[in-house]
Parts: structure tokens; C-alpha cells; sequence
């Protein structure tokens, strides 16, 4: 099917490139591709414990952007005193067979190397090598596919992957693709008890209100499933307090911050958009019984922007005018050309964080050649709940 690859990329929306005879031969293939999971088990048999022998579950997400620094994200979730701990990793932005990541299927070599059970579900089929930097590098994507996983020590039962609806047509600009976000969900086996985790990218370019949606869909088919179970939900949610959905309302929406005032925004907003701008999608959140106050390090940001770094701006100009970038470092320099936002979080039910552990943003995740990714990750130590964990109707 890759061959075909530049053929599809010649349509400019969705809509039109699924009305083609082209698509319509390919179909079953895409859709074969693109409704898969795949799971495989590393992790060492290990002996049945008692549940009080290992109350407390450690969570890892974290956005590992692709995977490009695969072998130094491998050492750091292997080697750093935090995260070498985690029972479950929930990681979003994974490559299988993209050339930017040199065609590496990054959940397997990952799962391989740190002796982790997984589970990996593609979200997209990229039909060119990607946008900004990434699609210059050399070589040629194999499967291009991009997507989301699940990794724990324990056994993973009933994996399953939900599609969520697309905030833009992903086939108009710079990145054409083919597919839509992919929440995955797995059962964990945890000597602690058996608990349902779910690795959740929600939309980028989207709407505060598609977010919110997208979280609304998640929780409905959690609440469908059997048997009820605690529920650990983690991943990049990218609450940026923005309507990306277009860059003409990205552009408005950073009008209107400039205005409230850029020091107050970088304050009282950008670290938290629960406050305000996304207060949608966690007021859900809670009405359905989820708890996401006490399973974040609240007012921690996850992404870090500089207007000095030019690898995002030569991403970002795929996206918005090359005049904003004056207005944007402008807005900035009073505080040092910088700005961070909260994207990544943690909600859970039935499950409550453990005594005389707090969550965690752990930054600084690095290796000679600079950070690993362009997000933290953040980290929860929880125990599951005594009492009714049925999920939220």
C-alpha cells in the first residue's frame, strides 16, 4: 500500500480523498490497519503476592514525541530513581516504521528492552514523513503508522483500543494523514488488585469543546465495560487553553491573552486550565466521579516553550504566518521569551493517591544532545479504593 502513499496525499480534505476510487480500493487495507492492536508479552512470569505486599501502583505518562530519542528514553525509563519504578506506563506519540524514527517500532523496543508487557495502537497513517523538521529527514517511511500504548509489568487483559472523532480534517495542510486519535485500554493484573488503565492523547488541533467531547466519548465506553473496575486515565490531554482548531483562532485566542495581560495568562491560566479556558472537560471529569485534583502536581506546567528554540519555530511555521512570530516574541519578552502550559494529566476512579506520596512532573529528562522530548513526564503513586468502583454513568 505504500507506493500508493503519493497518490492519496493528492487530496486536500478527507471528504474528498474517501468519495475516490483510489480510496475505495484501499479501504479494506487501511481500515484493517488502522482498527488493529497489537500486544505482546515481555515482562517475566512473576509469583502471585498478596494484594497488601504491594499496595501502591506507580503510574508513568508521558508524551515521548514520536520516540526519536528512543534508546536514551529507553536508559532514562530504565535508570532515572522515578520512573524505573512505574508498575504502568501510559505513553502517547509512538512511531511504527516512520522515518523520522528511523522505521523503528518504538512500543516493541521499548517493551523488549525494559522486559514490559504492551499494548500499541495506531492512530494515523502518515501519508509523507511528517511536518516542520521531520519532513526532511532522509529515508523513506516503511508502515507509517503513528499511534498510542499502554506498557506495565503485570499481565494486560481485555486490551482494546476506542477511536475518538477528529478535531480537524487531518488531510488538509503541510501533514496529510489518514485516521483519528485512539485511546488505549487495557485490565491490569496488578498484585494490588486488578485495575483498568487507558493511555489517552486527546486532540491538539482542536477546540476546548472537541476536548471536552473527547473525554465525554471515553468516559461513556468505560462505563459500558465489564467488569467495573478502578479506572487510572493518563496522557497528554493538551489543554492549552487554546482553540487551535484553525490558526486563525489560535492567533485571535493569543490576541485575547495578550490582552488579559501576558504575565497574569503565563501565571494563572497557562498552569492551570482547569480554572477557566478548559474548565469543560474537567467539570466532567468530576460529575462523572473522576478525581483529578489530588492525582496532579495542580499548577505544574508540562511544555515548555522559547521563542530561542528554532526547531519548534520552523514546526510552527507549517502552521501559523511568519508575522506572528514577531508579535509572539514581543508578547513574550518580559518574560524572557518563555511561556509553559499544563497538557498532561492524570484522572482516576476508585483509586485514591497513596499516603505520603505526592504526584509528579519530573523534567529535565535529557542526554548530551539535549531534552528527550518535548514534554515532562508526570507520575502518581495510587492505591485502589476499598468500596464501589463502579465507573461513572
Amino acid at each position: 500500500m505504500t507506493p500508493r502513499f503519493p497518490a492519496l496525499a493528492q487530496f486536500d480534505s478527507t471528504r474528498a480523498l474517501t468519495s475516490s476510487p483510489l480510496y475505495a480500493e484501499l479501504r479494506p487495507e487501511i481500515e484493517r490497519v488502522l482498527t488493529g492492536l497489537v500486544q505482546e508479552n515481555f515482562a517475566p512470569a512473576r509469583p502471585q503476592r498478596a494484594a497488601q505486599a504491594a499496595p501502591a501502583v506507580r503510574a508513568t505518562a508521558w508524551n515521548i514525541e514520536r520516540g526519536k530519542r528512543l534508546p536514551s528514553i529507553v536508559r532514562v525509563l530504565g535508570e532515572h530513581p522515578v520512573l524505573r519504578a512505574s508498575d504502568v506506563l501510559l505513553l502517547t506519540e509512538l512511531d511504527y516504521g516512520m522515518a523520522r524514527t528511523e522505521n523503528r517500532f518504538v512500543a516493541r523496543e521499548l517493551a523488549e528492552s525494559l522486559g514490559l508487557n504492551y499494548a500499541f495502537a495506531p492512530c494515523y497513517l502518515a501519508l509523507n514523513k511528517g511536518s516542520g523538521v521531520e519532513s526532511e529527514v532522509a529515508g523513506d517511511n516503511t508502515l507509517a503508522l503513528h499511534g498510542n500504548a499502554l506498557f506495565a509489568r503485570h499481565p494486560l487483559q481485555r486490551a482494546h483500543a476506542l477511536a475518538l472523532p477528529n478535531g480537524k480534517d487531518k488531510m488538509r495542510g503541510k501533514e496529510k494523514r489518514l485516521g483519528a486519535q485512539r485511546a488505549v485500554i487495557a485490565d491490569v493484573a496488578h498484585p494490588a488488585g486488578m485495575f483498568r488503565a487507558v493511555s489517552l492523547h486527546l486532540d491538539a488541533h482542536s477546540t476546548q469543546r472537541h476536548r471536552a467531547r473527547q473525554m465525554r466519548l471515553l468516559l461513556d465506553h468505560l462505563a459500558r465495560l465489564t467488569p467495573q473496575l478502578p479506572v487510572l486515565v493518563g496522557g497528554d490531554w493538551n489543554t492549552s487553553t487554546y482553540n487551535s482548531r484553525r490558526a486563525v483562532y489560535s492567533i485571535l485566542g493569543y490576541f485575547r491573552r495578550v490582552a488579559m495581560g501576558v504575565e497574569h495568562v503565563i501565571k494563572n491560566h497557562y498552569p492551570y486550565p482547569e480554572r477557566w479556558f478548559e474548565r469543560r472537560l474537567f467539570r466532567l471529569l468530576e460529575r462523572r466521579g473522576y478525581d483529578y485534583r489530588s492525582l496532579n502536581a495542580l499548577g505544574v506546567c508540562t511544555l515548555h516553550y522559547d521563542v530561542a528554540d528554532a526547531v519548534v519555530n520552523t514546526n510552527m511555521r507549517d502552521w501559523i504566518p511568519q508575522w506572528c512570530f514577531w508579535f509572539i516574541n514581543w508578547a513574550l519578552q518580559r518574560n524572557g521569551g518563555r511561556c509553559s502550559l499544563k497538557l498532561d494529566w492524570f484522572a482516576g476512579r476508585g483509586i485514591k493517591p497513596s499516603p505520603g506520596s505526592a504526584p509528579q512532573v519530573v523534567g529535565g529528562l535529557c542526554d548530551a544532545a539535549g531534552v528527550l522530548s518535548d514534554h515532562d513526564a508526570i507520575v502518581v503513586d495510587f492505591l485502589l479504593a476499598s468500596g464501589d468502583t463502579r465507573a461513572g454513568r
